[in-house]
């Protein structure tokens, strides 16, 4: 079984070095493990750093956004017909180790779609995180009828049928409740684990902000009209 990481990132030269090294090396039930890291238009050392790590680096010429760097790991996961992906984020907010929680809960479940989820597990996060995370989930569901506890989360495992079905159009930010959205398209099963959720300052200086939380919303309702 192949099983692939796949990691967006934009200007993490800072943290991308130990994000990479905290990676697991193997996983039991899994015969070829990788690692691919989207450069997503950096202006920084990130793409050097990462190939330094040994792993597999695709380089955006231009910042095409979250949603643009999702859409190469899951074109690269499907073309290269990986068993499974895992997308994980780069700014040192997911603890590695969780990965194989969200493997567990698959095997468990029968998931096609397992979504690490840092409220149930009561993550202490700042306010304003859990009020951009609250209104996602709200419009979330509204919009695309699935109820998640986390939305937002950027730890995630997909099996080959999810990686094969989901078909993705946004490039920013909104991507993460698309997500949910063809998951319920495509009638995948969903399950969702408790995941830790590490907040520095460094990680809150990357994630969404509450001023642009209400346009991402406006786009998702925009497009959803159309």
């Amino acid at each position: 079984m192949k099983l692939l990481i796949g990691i967006p990132a934009y200007n993490e030269a800072g943290i991308i070095t130990k994000v990479l090294c905290s990676l697991p090396k193997t996983i039991p039930g899994i015969t070829k493990l990788d690692t691919l890291v989207v450069d997503d238009g950096s202006t920084d050392e990130t793409a050097n750093l990462a190939e330094k790590e040994k792993v597999y680096v695709i380089k955006h010429l231009t910042n095409r956004g979250l949603g643009g760097a999702l859409k190469t790991i899951l074109y690269y996961a499907k073309t290269n017909q990986y068993d499974f992906l895992v997308t994980f984020d780069a700014d040192g907010q997911h603890d590695a180790r969780d990965i194989k929680r969200l493997i567990s809960c698959m095997n468990n479940a029968r998931s096609d779609v397992v979504v690490g989820s840092r409220w149930k597990n009561k993550t202490r996060a700042p306010l304003s995180r859990k009020l951009i995370n609250k209104a996602a989930n709200i419009t979330t569901g509204i919009l695309y009828g699935i109820l998640t506890s986390d939305s937002q989360s950027g730890l995630r495992l997909f099996n080959r049928k999810a990686i094969e079905k989901i078909e993705l159009k946004f490039d920013r930010m909104e991507v993460s409740s698309e997500i949910f959205g063809e998951i319920a398209k495509r009638r995948l099963k969903l399950s969702e684990v408790p995941i830790r959720g590490i907040y520095t300052n460094y990680s809150l200086s990357k994630g969404q902000k509450l001023s642009n939380s209400f346009d991402i919303i406006f786009r998702l309702i925009l497009r959803f009209l159309q």
